[in-house]
């Protein structure tokens, strides 16, 4: 349908509209501006500030200003101040030293729309409601005694991979895409075990590569309406409504997941059975709830959203950028299969029991950890109040970010910085990812670090194990192995790396 507003109308609208931020912007600025002393930055243009010279690669180029303008610098986005911090001692300060006052988030508008108006973990603002969903994660749910609890769900879908890529011996294999479906596959089917059995299980499954594909392609996209918040009504990019669309579809899935999970919940008891499954967790302590902080099936629909966006593709990237590294370094593979070989055998399938006892496989993952952490700038932390971070005034609700990519990279902190060296990290007592460190810290630190560690190491570990024991691999006739990286909400591989596996099991049963 044609629009029934006249082109060169819209056209003026718009004209009018950036001259009155422009008019309001210059007023700000020479007349109304406060008087702190802010970080030095780079200068802007008016009305945009900076947003017109970011680099789509933003931790590389973020860490380029730095150079120039320090450890601590100020970006002008739009109407917005951000201030990006590039050293251990600027981010102690953020996430230790002031930890509370930096405990609140900035939320996209596009991102609050996907997570029930920002009632998950990763988004809610710091307070009761966001303890009580801390609690639920860390204490409960992603417990190691939860996580034991659902290991045969996560088997599962492992050794189905397994199965697939020996029907594929011989062949290339978009291995990032083989990782991701799987990763999706073990976090789905944890989420509600035997919920979803058969050819269902595969048709909800592609609709939620779909729908996750989608929301981080979106929420990875600069949004007009976050710099400008007074034209968010207009909704100019119309993210909101894409994102909003993506998001009815998780709901959906999940309403129905949730009403078979309770139908049966109500068969199981009258037989006197029980269910283990992270949605069997949840609904029963939501019945358990506590009156002060109560988890609400709005929470329960949130954490699932978190787990199934915030866990799929940050697990599933670090190991195909893991894989790409091995492959790149015969050394490196050597050792990794030379330790799961005396671990384990070849006449036996790795298992999550062996995981404690592959020291240098660990140290692969950490390494992989520090050139290319998942959210190479964190979740962007926001102040609760105006404040000072080295001598410098950080304003109430600005935006803060960590550059950890940078700090991974300084070569002041480590030697050779660029290159892919996991010994470095089998001193084990020397890097955790406790966040104690502000030299390593992939998972973040303070109260806001990550609540699913524990459950992102035994994927990481469990599933690379596996695709090192079960296969060699090698790089198609000609073809030329990079490890370049994509910027996105989460770090991506800017190639999806292809390989072609041949079978190391010494029986062929172990494959089925």
């Amino acid at each position: 349908m044609d629009s029934i507003i006249p082109e060169d109308t819209v056209t003026f609208i718009l004209v009018y509209v950036w001259a009155i931020f422009a008019v309001a912007w210059y007023a700000w600025f020479f007349f109304f501006k406060p008087n702190h002393k802010l970080p030095p930055g780079p200068p802007g243009l008016p009305l945009f500030g900076n947003l017109l010279s970011l680099d789509p690669e933003l931790h590389t180029y973020l860490a380029t200003l730095s150079r120039t303008y320090g450890p601590v610098f100020t970006l002008r986005l739009g109407t917005k101040y951000a201030f990006v911090f590039t050293s251990p001692s600027m981010a102690r300060q953020v996430l230790k030293d002031q930890d509370i006052t930096f405990a609140n988030r900035v939320v996209p508008i596009a991102g609050e729309k996907a997570t029930y108006g920002g009632r998950d973990i990763v988004s809610n603002s710091y307070g009761p409601e966001w303890r009580m969903l801390r609690k639920v994660c860390v204490f409960k749910m992603l417990s190691n005694l939860t996580l034991d609890s659902v290991y045969t769900l996560r088997r599962r879908e492992v050794r189905k991979t397994v199965g697939f890529l020996y029907s594929r011996v011989g062949y290339r294999v978009n291995i990032g895409e083989q990782i991701f479906l799987t990763v999706l596959n073990v976090i789905t089917n944890m989420m509600w075990g035997e919920t979803v059995e058969g050819g269902e299980r595969t048709v909800v499954g592609a609709e939620f590569r779909d729908v996750v594909s989608g929301i981080t392609e979106i929420l990875g996209t600069p949004n007009i309406s976050d710099f400008f918040p007074g034209l968010s009504w207009f909704d100019l990019q119309a993210l909101e409504r894409k994102i909003m669309v993506l998001a009815k579809r998780l709901d959906r899935i999940f309403e129905k997941m949730i009403d078979r999970r309770m139908k049966m919940n109500r068969e199981s008891e009258s037989r006197g059975e029980e269910s283990k499954d992270f949605l069997q967790f949840l609904l029963k302590l939501k019945d358990e709830q506590d009156p002060k902080t109560p988890l609400s099936m709005i929470h329960v629909k949130a954490l699932l959203m978190d787990m199934v966006v915030g866990g799929s593709d940050t697990s599933s990237n670090s190991i195909e950028f893991a894989m790409a590294h091995i492959l790149n370094n015969q050394e490196v593979m050597k050792r990794v299969q030379e330790e799961l070989d005396s671990v384990v055998g070849r006449h036996n399938v790795v298992e999550e029991s062996h995981i404690n006892k592959l020291p240098y496989l660990l140290a692969v993952m950490k390494e992989t950890l520090r050139l290319h952490p998942a959210l190479p700038l964190l979740v962007p932390h926001s102040p609760s109040e105006t404040t000072t971070v080295g001598g410098y005034t950080i304003p109430k609700a600005s935006r803060v970010f960590v550059n950890v990519w940078a700090i991974h990279r300084d070569p002041s902190i480590w030697d050779n910085p660029l290159e892919f060296d996991p010994s470095r990290f089998l001193d084990a007592n020397k890097w955790d990812y406790s966040g104690k460190d502000f030299s390593y810290f992939p998972f973040g630190s303070g109260r806001r670090m990550c609540a699913g560690i524990a459950m992102a190491e035994r994927t990481f570990l469990y599933f690379l194990a596996t695709l090192m024991h079960s296969f060699d691999w090698k790089l198609p006739e000609g073809q030329k192995l990079d490890v370049s990286e994509k910027f996105g909400i989460v770090l991506k591989k800017k190639t999806p790396l292809v390989a072609i596996p041949s079978p190391r099991l010494l029986d062929p049963a172990l494959y089925e």
